[in-house]
This record gives structure tokens, sequence and C-alpha cells, in this order.
């Protein structure tokens, strides 16, 4: 059984400190470990911030910074392709954002679905999203399907 006064911390979980400047003979003596002159041998600047290069122009600011602008009105809309839709959907399928969801095409039904024009679409298929760009539209129309545009929610701004 263990008793109270057994328990201790393992052998070599503490460490004494190390006494510098107590004499040569101590192997920490004469500078104390600090090297010889300049600012680091010096008490109370021994530390220096991160990325300081001792008056020398910083790494950081000789690097060019970040250039143009980020809109934070945009809108952002979740992309599907008409090929595919093509792989997915069966002839008059109706496809809405919660079909695209369930499908795992877009991350929930929620977003905003703009449908492009890429790949080929042989199938009529009726769509309903918030977005549809010319080619899609166009190749849609051709397939024999319907293009439903729905309308952006209040939160979304309108470009």
């Amino acid at each position: 059984m263990v008793k109270q006064h057994d328990l201790g911390a393992p052998p070599g979980a503490h460490r004494r400190s190390r006494r510098v400047g107590r004499g040569d003979g101590s192997g920490r003596g004469s500078y104390s470990g600090r090297g010889q002159k300049g600012q680091g041998a010096r008490s109370g600047n021994g530390k220096q911030p991160p990325g300081f290069e001792g008056n020398q122009l910083a790494l950081v600011r000789r690097l060019p910074t970040l250039r143009g602008f980020t809109n934070h009105f945009r809108t952002d809309y979740a992309t599907i392709n008409l090929g595919q839709l093509e792989e997915r959907a069966e002839a008059g399928q109706q496809v809405t954002p919660e079909w695209l969801a369930a499908q795992r095409l877009v991350d929930n039904a929620n977003v905003l679905v703009k449908v492009l024009g890429g790949g080929e679409l042989t199938k009529a298929l009726q769509i309903s999203a918030h977005r549809f760009s010319q080619s899609a539209r166009q190749k849609l129309e051709q397939a024999g399907g319907a293009a439903n545009e729905l309308p952006l929610p209040r939160s979304a701004k309108k470009k």
C-alpha cells in the first residue's frame, strides 16, 4: 500500500538552479556565460524583441507589404458546373440548393449558388439557383431545361 510519506518526485525531476558568477572554479565564473563585451553582456539588455536586428532594417520591414484591398461587401457564391450536374442528376430532375447539399456538391442548403457553364449538358434539368452564367443559361435551354433564378436573401448585398 502506498503511503503519503512514500510519495515524491521521480529522480531527476528537480534540477538545482545554475549559480553563475561564483568564481572560476564553479565553471560559471568570469564572464558568467554572457560572452565578452556587447549588448548581451550588459545588465538589463539581454533580451531583444523577436525580429530585432541591431539597428539594421528588420526583415519584416524589408519585405513588400500586402497590396490591393479586400472588398468586404462582395457576395460569395458556391459554384456548380453543368458537367457536375450531368453526372449526378437524372433527366427532368428538380435541382435546388437543398438537393445540391444532399448530394454534397455544396456545403449546406443556406449558401448562395451560382451555376456555371463548365462541361456538357444533355439532360433537361429544372435548376433553381441564385445566379446563372450566360453560358450555363444557354446550355441549359439548348438541352430543354429551365433556369429558375431564386431571389437573394436580404443579408446578401446586390452587386
